[in-house]
């Protein structure tokens, strides 16, 4: 029998429906003022990413066709900060967000187009198999991350060589990935904090680590300690089990989807990790 990762149990409350419906219109809103507001793209992201979290409480297993568009809403925003990141001054991008193509402005490089963001966008890519938008934002150069100006430990921009690395079949991913771990030592840490760095930041490099080297049983193994670590992390106190960063795994929810599309089995069951994301139940359900 799988071992089984319990969320916290949540109550969504009598006016759960229709307090979603009125969570999707306010984000829908934020997504509409992006194509005058490019500037807006860091906080509309977070917005899209919680929305997201946010139907996975109230839908534990992604069931409902809502979830998905709030997934794919929140992939497509992510995709297109970096497509507008990108873009040359003075130009615009047409991106398709919740159903509709949208001309956005390029932005430039900004403060919130940086690493950390590039990863959520990279895993939510992943987790809605879309592919062209994986394959353009591993085209996102690593030195154009770092002008963002954002302060990080340099694991993290190993960690996003590795990836890109991976999907573009580039040389050098042990190299890379060797380089990615050696930095989340604790010795050569600045500014993460140690507990974050063990739960949270680490499982998905062993994770992806285990993925690749193609051995089911320990990645299965590794899968087990990322959800078990991420759960651990995120009820820690009362102020974490409140974050909606927690409500899912994003990390190794993606690199499980990538086992799971490569024929390797699942062996857990968690709401950390929706089934229905997990299994593309979605997947073509409508254009993304």
């Amino acid at each position: 029998m799988a071992p089984k990762i319990s969320r916290p149990e949540y109550d969504p409350g009598e006016d759960s429906a229709e307090w979603l419906q009125e969570i999707d219109e306010d984000t829908l809103e934020e997504i509409d003022d992006l194509s005058d507001s490019p500037d807006m793209f860091g906080l509309t992201f977070s917005k899209t990413l919680n929305t997201a979290f946010v139907h996975c409480l109230h839908d534990p297993t992604a069931n409902t066709i809502e979830s998905w568009e709030a997934w794919v809403a929140a992939m497509q925003t992510g995709s297109a900060l970096f497509a507008s990141a990108s873009a040359p001054e003075g130009t615009t991008v047409e991106c398709m967000i919740a159903h509709k193509v949208r001309t956005i402005p390029a932005s430039g490089t900004r403060h919130f187009a940086h690493a950390a963001t590039w990863l959520e966008a990279f895993w939510l890519a992943v987790i809605c198999r879309d592919q062209a938008r994986m394959t353009q934002l591993c085209n996102v150069p690593i030195e154009q991350l770092r002008a963002s100006g954002a302060q990080f430990e340099e694991y993290i921009y190993h960690w996003v060589d590795a990836l890109q690395t991976y999907w573009l079949e580039r040389p050098g991913l042990g190299e890379k990935l060797v380089t990615a771990f050696d930095g989340t030592s604790p010795d050569t840490l600045r500014s993460v904090d140690r507990e974050l760095m063990l739960k949270i930041l680490y499982p998905p490099l062993n994770l992806f680590h285990r993925f690749i080297s193609q051995d089911p049983e320990k990645f299965n193994d590794a899968l087990v300690e990322a959800i078990q670590l991420h759960k651990e992390y995120w009820t820690a106190d009362e102020e974490r089990s409140e974050d909606l960063s927690g409500a899912v795994a994003l990390a190794p929810l993606a690199i499980a989807c990538l086992a799971y599309d490569a024929g390797r089995p699942i062996d857990v069951e968690s709401e950390y990790v929706p089934e229905n994301l997990l299994d593309r139940s979605w997947l073509g359900e409508f254009e993304i």
